[in-house]
């Protein structure tokens, strides 16, 4: 962080909203991976099929570079209990208020702080009922947040390096959003 106020100034935002748990990394401290890339084509549904994902985001060199325009990232998390985190639309219905905390956070570091900074966030982007891609372009672009694994991030060692929790019980839904800041000149 360029100095004290503006650390403070951060952690006075932070308090202000739902947050469970956070920490800030120095940007070249992450760890970009393309086997995480790999998972999401392998597993995931949404995998080619929005614009918060791959390869719609790009290559994760790509990301890795957007990201180190940064000196610094903050990584939160949000809290969300459910019956039981197996039950996949229980738990993805209670993304939207973390979303809501990330688009707000970020709004709030941008008006007061840093008015260059990105989100990344938990999950594919489902602000729309059906996305555009790949026939048109994002109808929402200042609201979609990639997701964090979709660039390569592996999230489990920059939330050990946070000393952040990564799992709580199958009741509990952690969601991971990350900020980028003070970006290089």
């Amino acid at each position: 962080m360029k100095d004290n106020s503006n650390l403070e100034k951060m952690e006075a935002l932070i308090a202000s909203y739902p947050i469970c748990q956070y920490g800030f990394l120095d940007t070249r401290e992450l760890v970009f991976s393309d086997h995480v890339r790999q998972i999401c084509q392998q597993e995931c549904e949404c995998y080619g099929t929005t614009w918060s994902c791959p390869p719609a985001v790009g290559s994760v060199d790509k990301c890795s570079r957007k990201c180190l325009n940064y000196r610094k990232a903050l990584l939160f998390t949000t809290l969300a209990e459910v019956s039981d985190t197996a039950l996949l639309e229980e738990t993805l219905a209670t993304r939207k208020d973390h979303e809501e905390v990330t688009r707000g956070l970020l709004l709030d570091i941008k008006n007061s702080m840093y008015e260059d900074c990105m989100a990344l966030s938990s999950e594919s982007c489902h602000i729309c009922e059906q996305c555009t891609y790949p026939d048109a372009p994002c109808r929402h672009p200042d609201k979609m947040f990639p997701c964090i694994e979709s660039y390569g991030i592996l999230v489990t060692e920059s939330a050990e390096k946070c000393q952040i929790d990564f799992f709580y019980d199958s009741t509990t839904v952690t969601w991971f959003g990350m900020i980028f800041f003070d970006r290089y000149k």
